[in-house]
């Protein structure tokens, strides 16, 4: 067996959230060795879409969901689809996410949503104040677009929560739709529209920029595969999948979507599930899109970024087993042809990747019930670049066992027991 190496931190995971957590600590004087299976920003972090989304508080599993699921499950090109090869495997998660849409739950998703989110805003902020970071995000402006008004009305209650949270937004009609984004289909005539929508212009180069800071500050990046972690008296040990060996003072679990298996090994059973998001990235003269549009009736986005147009949203729950099926990256790309009929459609690129999804839509951040050496940062959906800075924030705090800004109760790792 390969000597055993020492390490004072290890941090599983180059995605945005692994690189924001070794920022940070190497910021708190910590000595980092950040390991990658396939390197930095090479899943999720790469396609998304680019979105700091902090209005989104409101939860999905909520009261009367599952009235709605059935049919949305059964379309297999529809907003959420589970294939019937995964439905028997996925059952558990269902049954937790209809345990999340009791009213109880939903207002304390909601709470734990609201004050994480204002640490995301701040720390983003901080940042977005870094040499070589701020060019990375572009205020644009975000138009959530309904296709009529009583699907506005119909998400009245929403919007009066994000208002009470402390977000800006007002109305607009049609003549203001059509002022901040030309070219919209005429049955577009109901909107909210928020002036402080931030962008990041490019998620995979930021992410590898964000790694890049860390790395000038000390840490060290290599290609590893995790395939266990142990707890021991004094720390942890992480074993590799060539067999090496890294006795780590502390370890920051931020794998994404691989991360279940791996707090398995240290007995904390998350009901961690994949999303298996797909978009289609255009040139960026394909349309003269000016900000983000969210077309909420459809659950799928339209992004600007510095390099072309992203479309993309709708999520399928299939594992990361099955290959893709990148029909549901068709349907939402000849959906936004509709909604923008001076869309050109050629040219584009598929992708699909990984989201890490927990059943009551917050993440896991806390540490293992096996050691407090072993702290998890994962399963974050949609939201893990929009809650990266201040996650990594938080596993600077948990390591060094400082007070953390905001309670994590609701994201402690056992809380589906």
């Amino acid at each position: 067996m390969p000597a055993q190496k020492k390490a004072d931190v290890v941090v599983i995971g180059a995605g945005i959230v692994g690189a924001m957590s070794a920022y940070h600590l190497q910021q708190q004087g910590r000595s980092v060795l950040l390991l990658d299976r396939t390197g930095p920003a090479a899943g999720a972090s790469a396609g998304n879409a680019g979105i700091l989304a902090y209005p989104e508080i409101i939860p999905i599993p909520s009261p009367g969901i599952m009235f709605k699921a059935p049919k949305w499950l059964l379309d297999p090109l529809g907003p959420l689809s589970i294939r019937p090869a995964y439905a028997l495997k996925i059952a558990p998660w269902l049954w937790h996410f209809w345990r999340a849409s009791s009213r109880k739950a939903f207002e304390q998703g909601i709470a734990a949503q609201t004050a994480m989110m204002e640490l995301a805003a701040t720390e983003m902020a901080r940042i977005r104040a870094i040499p070589g970071l701020s060019s990375f995000i572009d205020n644009t402006g975000t138009l959530d677009l309904y296709d009529s008004e009583a699907s506005f009305n119909a998400a009245a209650h929403d919007w009066l929560v994000k208002e009470k949270a402390g977000f800006e937004f007002k109305r607009v009609g049609r003549a203001e739709i059509e002022e901040l984004q030309p070219g919209l289909a005429p049955q577009f005539r109901h909107a909210m529209y928020s002036v402080s929508g931030l962008q990041v212009n490019d998620p995979k180069e930021f992410t590898r920029a964000v790694c890049a800071k860390a790395e000038a500050a000390g840490a060290v990046l290599k290609p590893a595969e995790v395939v266990d972690i142990a707890a021991t008296g004094e720390g942890a040990v992480v074993t590799l999948a060539n067999g090496e060996r890294l006795d780590a003072g502390t370890v920051v679990l931020a794998g994404g979507a691989w991360s279940r298996k791996l707090a398995a090994r240290l007995g904390d059973k998350v009901p961690l599930e994949t999303e298996r998001g797909y978009n289609t990235t255009l040139p960026a003269q394909s349309f003269a899109l000016k900000r983000q549009l969210y077309f909420n009736d459809h659950a799928f986005v339209v992004t600007p970024l510095a390099k072309g147009i992203r479309v993309g949203g709708a999520v399928e729950l299939g594992g990361l087993d099955l290959p893709p099926n990148y029909a549901r990256s068709k349907n939402l790309l000849a959906k936004a042809a509709r909604f923008l009929p001076e869309l050109d459609t050629r040219g584009g690129t598929e992708w699909m990747g990984f989201r890490p999804s927990l059943p009551d839509c917050l993440p896991v951040i806390g540490y293992s019930t096996a050691s407090r050496s072993v702290i998890y940062a994962f399963g974050h959906g949609h939201l893990g670049l929009t809650q990266s800075a201040a996650t990594g924030k938080l596993v600077s705090d948990l390591a060094a066992g400082r007070a953390t800004g905001i309670s994590l109760a609701a994201f402690r790792p056992d809380r589906f027991r």
